[in-house]
């Protein structure tokens, strides 16, 4: 074999492998170096209710535990505001973002352009859509409640606790938001499965207590017989008590609440018997979140999903909960 022959094999061969290596670490998500101290984003999805509130000051109290800078921003509810956000972040050079994505799909390019940049990606309480982006590859973990099982729990327990009750109004959260999508389905495939329940209808109310109580009030008076209304969070379920009330009925007695998330108010509405049951969803990420970031930089193996713990409340414990409720 000539020499120039052998040459071009060689390159050739080096070539591939630069290639391959260079497809390797771009399949990864970008790493964290380990330093004293972090700057961070927080891409937060709005601020109009206790639930975020709570995830709000969880965070911010652990960056300033730890000393690190944490640049804050709310997207007021809107995905697009979020992308330009991460996207800020990004040109202010931060070393790893941790974002709540408002909706599964819109959060894609904010996530991808992280990745380009080399900043990481820790998603918190919402996840994306995993055909489009993978944990490890496009972003480092996702961090949260697990959502289908929430709404099975509901479901099962309104299937063990009805007393008769069986038409059910659904308030869904954002349209295309993953509590939502996952939220319905957990309950939706248990309820399915007995057919002593009918779902009378399901709309989304936004997560919003004022549009849960407009929708639920729709509803009503589209079906009166309704006597079960299953809400994916707390404020809807807070809406829908408001328009139980408004249609001369009783919460608790002729028409049964159920709900996600476990705030303080939610808990106390247990107590005074106008809610039944409630699935908690904990806001408070602070330390799970910083944690894993510092396990990051250390080049530990972070899994795919980080799963929270989450109790569930009726009114066999509402009393006993009350103080440790967020």
């Amino acid at each position: 074999m000539s020499l120039s022959r052998r040459h071009l094999l060689v390159s050739a061969a080096a070539a591939a492998a630069a290639s391959a290596f260079a497809r390797a670490a771009f399949a990864q998500a970008p790493m964290l170096p380990k330093k004293d101290t972090y700057k961070v984003g927080f891409a937060q999805t709005e601020s109009n209710n206790p639930w975020r509130l709570a995830q709000t000051k969880s965070m911010q109290d652990e960056a300033a535990a730890r000393g690190w800078q944490m640049v804050y921003t709310d997207a007021a509810g809107s995905a697009a505001k979020q992308v330009a956000d991460v996207n800020s972040m990004i040109a202010q050079g931060v070393d790893l973002i941790f974002l709540a994505p408002r909706e599964e799909l819109p959060l894609i390019p904010a996530i991808k352009a992280a990745k380009g940049a080399n900043i990481p990606i820790i998603l918190l309480d919402r996840n994306v859509d995993q055909s489009l982006a993978k944990a490890g590859e496009d972003y480092v973990t996702f961090i949260g409640s697990d959502f289908i099982e929430e709404g099975k729990r509901v479901a099962e327990w309104l299937v063990a606790n009805a007393g008769g009750k069986s038409k059910i109004l659904q308030l869904e959260g954002t349209t295309g938001s993953s509590p939502a999508n996952d939220r319905k389905k957990g309950f939706d495939d248990v309820i399915a499965a007995n057919a002593a329940f009918t779902m009378l209808a399901s709309q989304t109310g936004d997560f919003a207590r004022d549009k849960g109580r407009q929708v639920a009030e729709t509803l009503l008076q589209a079906h009166p017989d309704a006597d079960i209304i299953y809400a994916h969070n707390d404020e809807m379920a807070i809406g829908a008590i408001s328009a139980v009330e408004a249609a001369g009925k009783v919460a608790g007695k002729d028409v049964m609440i159920l709900s996600i998330d476990g705030g303080k108010e939610i808990v106390q509405l247990i107590i005074d018997g106008k809610v039944a049951a409630v699935c908690e969803c904990s806001p408070l990420f602070g330390p799970k979140a910083f944690d894993t970031a510092v396990a990051y930089a250390n080049g530990e193996v972070i899994p795919a999903k980080l799963i929270n713990p989450d109790r569930f409340y009726d009114i066999t414990n509402a009393a006993e909960s009350l103080a440790t409720a967020y």
